[in-house]
């Protein structure tokens, strides 16, 4: 290995607006992706954002602390060849999601999950007029095929930005349920996070805390929560001020 690492050589970054979009310029020199085509993104709160980001690095470049830079090269270089095949595969979860997984016990954890799951699943069958199916313990359950045809068609309908914040949704959180909760404003990211967490925060509160275990949560959380703000800029849907 050259032991060669990539260093800040700007001085200023900032975001342009163009006719095909919103751009990101270090030094008057557009930003570009790993695959090389320029940086453009939907709207002017995200390429700020992602000013921000490069305006934030010091010294060597750290691309885990550009979490929206990296989402946005992701869309660029991949969704659209990727999109049918990505689609697919988070559609996929609607047939193991992990709403509809119980535990047959004991009972305060029965009750929480109840507590958490059924709404968002109630919440599914008023939006899209399906009612997924729930089992308890290990038991695999069986989807009906049109409910599965029917979550697949709306995955299909996110344009690549929403997909691409929509991939990580529903990896991190292991429900498709959920992904399309906070897409929708179901809940909160925060609440819908923590919902997905019902069974390892049980198990935290039985035996305690593993501090591996506790770090690689809390990484996911971030980029759970990073994910969101993904999709909420690229359709200026907060206030970063």
């Amino acid at each position: 290995m050259s032991g060669w690492v990539a260093k800040r050589f700007w001085k200023e970054a900032r975001a342009v607006d163009g006719a095909c979009g919103h751009g990101v310029h270090l030094d008057g020199r557009s930003v570009r992706t790993p695959a090389k085509a320029e940086l453009l993104v939907p709207t002017r709160a995200l390429a700020e954002a992602i000013a921000a980001e490069w305006g934030a690095q010091e010294g060597v470049i750290q691309p885990a602390r550009m979490p929206l830079t990296r989402a946005a090269n992701v869309t660029i270089d991949r969704m659209e060849q990727q999109r049918d095949a990505v689609a697919a595969m988070l559609a996929e979860y609607g047939g193991s999601d992990l709403l509809c997984y119980r535990a047959e016990g004991p009972s305060e954890l029965v009750a929480r999950q109840m507590a958490a799951w059924d709404p968002l699943l109630d919440w599914t069958e008023s939006v899209f007029s399906i009612r997924l199916r729930v089992s308890r313990g290990v038991m695999p359950v069986k989807q009906e095929a049109a409910a599965l045809e029917r979550l697949h068609e709306e995955v299909k309908l996110l344009d690549n930005w929403a997909l691409t914040a929509f991939h990580d949704l529903v990896n991190l959180s292991g429900s498709l349920i959920i992904g399309f909760a906070a897409l929708r404003r179901q809940a909160d990211a925060d609440t819908l996070w923590q919902i997905s967490r019902i069974d390892e925060t049980w198990q935290e509160e039985q035996w305690g805390k593993d501090d591996e275990v506790s770090e690689a949560a809390e990484r996911k959380q971030s980029d759970f929560l990073n994910a969101m703000r993904f999709h909420d800029l690229s359709r200026n849907t907060i206030d970063e001020t």
